[in-house]
This record gives C-alpha cells, sequence and structure tokens, in this order.
C-alpha cells in the first residue's frame, strides 16, 4: 500500500501505519488523573468567585491566543507570520494548556493528520472507538507503530534554543500562573486556576476533537479518505473556532477556521486584531493556496456571499 507523506512525516520502504499496539502512557496518565484530582478539589473545597474568574480568564487566554492561534494556526500550520517574540510568547501560552510541548503538540498533531490522510486509519487516530474507549485511549495512551515514519521538524524550529528549553520543561511552566495565582488567592486559586483548567482543557479538546470525527455539518469531503471532519455547529464561540473541523480538514493552511456565514472564529477574530496592529502578517484564508486532492463541495445551499468566496473549491 502507498503511504501518502505530509510535510514533516515521511514513509520508509518498512513504515506501516497500521501495525501497531496502543499502550499506557504513565507520564500523560498520570498528569491528566492528578488535574482532574486538583479541579474536583477545587470545586468542592475551594469554591470562590475569584478562583472562577481566574480560571475563566486563564482559559480564554491560553485556549484562544495560545492553543488556537500559537499553537494550531502560527506554530503548526504557519497560517499567519509574526514577530519572533510574540510568536514565542503565543506558543508559551499554548504550553501552558496542559497538552504537551512545542514538539511534542507538533507531532501529536503531524502524526494524526499523517493516518488520516492515508487510505486505512487505525481507530486510535482516526477516533474510531465509542466514547469511553476513545476518552481513554486518547488521553491516557499512545499508539506505538510497529515501523513509525520518519518525523522531521524544520530547522528554525527544531533549533530554536527558547522552543528546545520549554519542550524539556513543559510540565514545570505551569509553575508561573501556579506562583501567581497562589500569592492572590491561595492554594484555592492554584487549584482553580492551573488544575481545573487544565482538566477541562484536556477533556475539552478530546471531546470536541472525538465528535468532530463523527458527525456533523459538512460542508467539503476529501474523496478517497475514510476520515472525514464535520463542523459542531454552536461551539464555534466557545472553541474559538476549532470547533469547525471539517472547514480545517478542507483548508488546514487557513487562519480562517470559519468561513461561512455564521460560523463564529474568535481565533481568526484575535489574528485579524494582530493584523490591524502590524503584528501578523501574510495571513492566509481557504484561497492562499492549491485545493488539496480530493476536496469536493458537500452542500449545494452556498449563499451569494460565500459562493462568491469559495468559488475555487465547488
Amino acid at each position: 500500500m502507498t503511504l501518502i507523506d505530509t510535510d514533516r512525516v515521511f514513509a520508509t520502504r518498512e513504515t506501516s501505519a497500521t501495525k501497531g499496539r496502543i499502550v499506557w502512557d504513565a507520564p500523560k496518565s498520570i498528569w491528566t488523573v492528578g488535574h482532574v484530582a486538583g479541579g474536583i478539589a477545587a470545586l468542592l473545597l475551594f469554591p470562590s468567585w475569584g478562583g472562577l474568574a481566574a480560571f475563566l480568564t486563564l482559559a480564554a487566554i491560553t485556549l484562544c491566543a495560545g492553543h488556537s492561534v500559537g499553537m494550531h494556526r502560527l506554530l503548526i500550520h504557519r497560517a499567519f507570520t509574526a514577530p519572533k517574540w510574540l510568536e514565542r510568547t503565543l506558543v508559551w501560552l499554548g504550553t501552558l494548556v496542559g497538552m504537551a510541548g512545542p514538539f511534542g503538540m507538533i507531532r501529536a498533531h503531524d502524526m494524526r493528520d499523517w493516518h488520516q490522510r492515508q487510505v486505512e486509519c487505525p481507530p486510535h487516530p482516526s477516533h474510531g472507538a465509542g466514547w469511553l474507549r476513545d476518552a481513554w485511549w486518547q488521553m491516557h495512551c499512545r499508539f506505538a507503530l510497529t515501523h513509525p515514519p520518519l518525523f522531521e521538524i524544520e530547522p528554525e524550529i527544531a533549533e530554536d534554543p527558547f522552543y528546545r528549553w520549554m519542550e524539556r520543561h513543559w510540565m514545570a511552566q505551569q509553575l508561573v500562573p501556579a506562583a501567581i495565582l497562589f500569592a492572590l488567592g491561595g492554594i484555592g486559586w492554584v487549584l482553580w486556576g492551573v488544575s481545573l483548567r487544565i482538566a477541562v482543557s484536556l477533556i475539552g479538546h478530546w471531546a470536541v476533537g472525538h465528535a468532530a470525527h463523527k458527525g456533523g455539518h459538512q460542508g467539503w469531503e476529501i474523496r478517497g479518505l475514510p476520515v472525514q471532519g464535520y463542523n459542531l455547529r454552536g461551539l464555534g464561540f466557545l472553541t474559538f473556532g476549532e470547533s469547525f473541523h471539517g472547514n480545517h480538514h478542507a483548508f488546514p493552511h487557513s487562519a480562517q477556521l470559519g468561513v461561512e456565514r455564521g460560523q463564529l472564529d474568535p481565533g481568526y477574530w484575535f489574528i485579524r486584531a494582530l493584523e490591524f496592529l502590524g503584528l501578523a502578517w501574510d495571513v492566509k484564508g481557504p484561497q492562499s493556496e492549491e485545493p488539496r486532492d480530493g476536496l469536493a463541495r458537500v452542500s449545494e445551499q452556498i449563499s451569494a456571499h460565500e459562493g462568491g468566496m469559495l468559488d475555487a473549491y465547488t
């Protein structure tokens, strides 16, 4: 079977996309369980309006500016360009979400993307299992291929000393907000602003990813592939645009995830604000690159505005 390469993942003659096993990842599992326990303690033992405010504020900043914009659209997809100091700041905020360091996030994202571009994709990277089993797999395990492909991060990222330091100590980055929160509100605020925030972020990220590969609104499909992405309507604002996963499958290069009428995309609003301030440029949209192989429009009910914007892909 011929395997499709991506920008950072390259198959060798021995590579198989399907032969492997799901193994328990002890550090990942302990990290998840620990913060879930801390989050429950925050709710039961330290109820606090101040803690709630810390949770909401830090969750919004780290998930929107950090994960969605910094990690996903900038570092992984290079959907826009920013000054290096700002890029590093946004990626650091993304690390505070508590999923992985910059290299770990790139690897997790790109390996899943590589799997989903093959004509046969195992149930782990495709979210093919049921809710409970997939939750266990994604938040406590890893899929270990018997003969994995080569994985290479571009030198400007892989050799960046700040990113290398952050990758080595990504869990320890939580000490920065933890120290500030402890000074402001004691251990209760730490549990709200660190543990509960991380627990909700991890569970929420998995839940959106799982649901967005199961079904929902689909404006486009990638013909010939078994794994498709779907848009989760009504969740755009809450997920900062990341719920429009069908759009992302169609236009992975685009900084804009909410591309149709009514699709709220706060992450893209933030990028446009940076662009207005001169802090972002070369912002890519759906038409900035040639359509990917197999891309086809699904819905025929396209408004005049949307049809004009997306004529190249219909």
